[in-house]
């Protein structure tokens, strides 16, 4: 087991513990992640330009030594109005793009790119060097129109709940689901799917699901 300092931020399933200066190590509380995994995915999208933080190898499924990153995350900065929401939208919307611009790790599947599946606005940071986009727990390789369903999704999820994030949220769906836009029929089904097979929602999340996907229609489909 990894060596480290103080608790710096916990998340729904995994802590994360500063190293030092230049490093931080999350690990998994629920022991079902696989951190080479994803570690290794982030060094493939990095060495091809993508902005994911840098990471140091561990051979351990439950811990990840990443670079520690300064600034605040997407959300922070939007609910401190350092970015308005249209920015943020557009934002998303371009790392999204850019992802899936990254060739794919599989031959025999042509068309497949990595897709993050968690990408929103807590899991983006603002460091002076730019965006970096964080959290690959969920990341697999598949068709990205099941990227923007899952972003879309829990975008509207907020969006139709009562929360003060609500109208916020609203409009950066709005700016994500701008054109061009490669959210698809089946990509945004199987986000719901997969949303409501969450076993970290709760059951007021699940019953969103279905109005979320009503707004998301309204604004990808018309």
């Amino acid at each position: 087991m990894t060596e480290t300092g103080r608790l710096l931020g916990s998340g729904r399933s995994a802590d994360v513990y500063e190293i030092d200066d230049a490093w931080v190590l999350r690990r998994d509380r629920d022991g079902w992640g696989d951190a080479a995994a994803e570690g290794a995915v982030m060094a493939y999208v990095r060495q091809h330009g993508y902005p994911a933080p840098r990471v140091r190898p561990t051979g351990s499924r439950t811990e990840l030594v990443l670079e520690r990153l300064s600034g605040p995350t997407l959300l922070g900065a939007l609910g401190d109005g350092r970015v308005g929401v249209q920015e943020a939208g557009a934002l998303l919307a371009d790392l999204l793009r850019r992802l899936h611009a990254v060739p794919g790790r599989d031959a025999a599947r042509p068309e497949a790119r990595v897709l993050h599946l968690d990408l929103h606005p807590d899991n983006v940071m603002l460091t002076p060097d730019g965006p970096r986009v964080i959290d690959w727990s969920n990341t697999e390789d598949g068709h990205p129109g099941l990227d923007w369903g899952m972003s879309a999704v829990i975008l509207a999820q907020v969006a139709v709940g009562d929360a003060p994030l609500a109208g916020p949220a609203h409009a950066l769906l709005s700016a994500l689901l701008a054109d061009p836009c490669a959210l698809t029929e089946s990509g945004l089904a199987e986000a719901r799917r997969r949303r409501a097979a969450n076993p970290t929602m709760s059951r007021p999340e699940v019953e969103l699901l279905g109005p979320a996907e009503e707004l998301i229609r309204k604004l990808a489909f018309r």
